[in-house]
């Protein structure tokens, strides 16, 4: 039997508002997402994924918001921001890659990230993403530059 609850759905704000839609029963979401409020890159990853979030199950929770307290999941801060993080409906705390790989299987896009973990090609998309990872900021400032955040300055 699948859990139900009332879920609060966070609106894309600059604010830490939780805005709540209709309280209508909402199946416990497969995967929660902590992503950073404040990257460009992120913030626009996070929209289209909300986009293509029919089903509800997706969670998104910035890790920037001031009510979010990372040591609730045995997680700082600095670690949440070094890399994508997700929690599963279980509970379990997954990192990297595999966040990427259950969020787009969620939304029913699992086979475009299929074969970044496939035996042959994973070091290859895990070592990718990690580069990516540690240059984010950058990228972000890059890419768009009418966004200004003093955290992306590194």
């Amino acid at each position: 039997m699948d859990t139900v609850a009332f879920q609060r759905v966070k609106l894309m704000t600059t604010d830490d508002t939780i805005n709540t839609r209709a309280r209508t029963p909402q199946k416990t979401p497969k995967l929660t997402l902590f992503y950073d409020g404040v990257c460009p890159i992120c913030i626009k990853e996070i929209n289209w994924l909300t986009r293509l979030n029919k089903q509800r199950t997706l969670a998104f929770q910035d890790i920037n918001a001031a009510n979010f307290k990372p040591e609730v999941f045995n997680v700082s801060h600095a670690q949440l921001m070094a890399q994508i993080h997700g929690q599963k409906a279980s509970g379990e705390l997954i990192k990297g890659m595999p966040v990427f790989r259950e969020l787009y299987s969620a939304v029913g896009l699992g086979w475009l990230l299929a074969p970044t973990g496939w035996p042959v090609l994973k070091p290859v998309f895990d070592y990718l993403y990690q580069v990516f990872a540690k240059n984010r900021s950058k990228l972000g400032r890059f890419f768009f530059s009418e966004v200004s955040c003093d955290r992306c300055i590194k």
